[in-house]
C-alpha cells in the first residue's frame, strides 16, 4: 500500500492512514452506529460467503455489525483474517463531524496493533 524511496520516506503518512481506517456502515446500520459510545473496541470477522464482496471484513461492536472495513483496506487484511485462529479486535471511534460531512464516513478504526500482518 505504501512504496516509497528510501531517501526521504515520510512514515508519518503510513501510520495515520491505519489510524483512521474507515467503516462503510449504510443505513441499514445506522441506528447501531449511533447508540456506540465515542470509543468503543471494535471485532473484525472475515465474510468469506458474502455475495457482495468476496473480501469483505465486516466489524462488530456490542455482539452486533455495524459496517465493514472499507473495500480497498479490507482486501489486503481478508486474508490474514480468516486465517487467524483467534479474535481480532481493535480500538474504534465514532467519526468527527468532519468525517461525516467530506466522506459520509461514521467510524474510524485503529489498525497499528492488529495481530495479523496485511498483504502487499
Amino acid at each position: 500500500m505504501f512504496s516509497c524511496h528510501p531517501v526521504g520516506c515520510d512514515l508519518s503518512m503510513a501510520v495515520s492512514v491505519i489510524e483512521r481506517v474507515p467503516v462503510v456502515a449504510g443505513v441499514a446500520y445506522i441506528e447501531r452506529v449511533r447508540r456506540l459510545p465515542a470509543s468503543f473496541t471494535a471485532t473484525l470477522v472475515a465474510e468469506p460467503e458474502n455475495r457482495y464482496f468476496r473480501h469483505a471484513i465486516a466489524v462488530h461492536a456490542n455482539g452486533e455489525k455495524v459496517g465493514y472495513v472499507a473495500p480497498e483496506i479490507a482486501v489486503r487484511y481478508f486474508e490474514a483474517l480468516k486465517a487467524h485462529a483467534d479474535v481480532v479486535a481493535c480500538p474504534a471511534r465514532r467519526g468527527d463531524r468532519s468525517d461525516h460531512e467530506t466522506s459520509g464516513v461514521e467510524l474510524l478504526l485503529d489498525f497499528t496493533a492488529l495481530p495479523i500482518t496485511p498483504t502487499e
